[in-house]
């Protein structure tokens, strides 16, 4: 009988000396990734060169990120009413 009121008074202190799940800080963020590879292409200049490549006009443009480069996201409309997307790698200025 000792040995189990001895057990259930450690429990017990360990239950109230930790601090509850619901009062601890959150978890920090995961660390993020190696730097973005410098961006060596504007906006502007992506646009120009996806323009001149396919004789077509870009009508949104947005950035994002890809396997650590910034990547420009453009939407294209061709003479023929056709409406795609091109990709331009920011750093190197390369169609993806």
């Amino acid at each position: 009988m000792k040995c189990v009121s001895v057990r259930l008074i450690a429990a017990v202190a360990v239950l109230l000396a930790g601090t509850p799940a619901w009062a601890q800080p959150p978890a920090p963020a995961p660390a993020q990734g190696a730097p973005l590879a410098p961006v060596r292409v504007s906006m502007a200049q992506a646009v120009q060169r996806v323009e001149q490549r396919f004789h077509a006009r870009v009508v949104r443009a947005e950035t994002t990120e890809q396997a650590g480069h910034t990547v420009y996201v453009l939407r294209v409309l061709d003479r023929s009413g056709r409406v795609f997307t091109v990709r331009v790698d920011a750093a190197s200025g390369q169609i993806l």
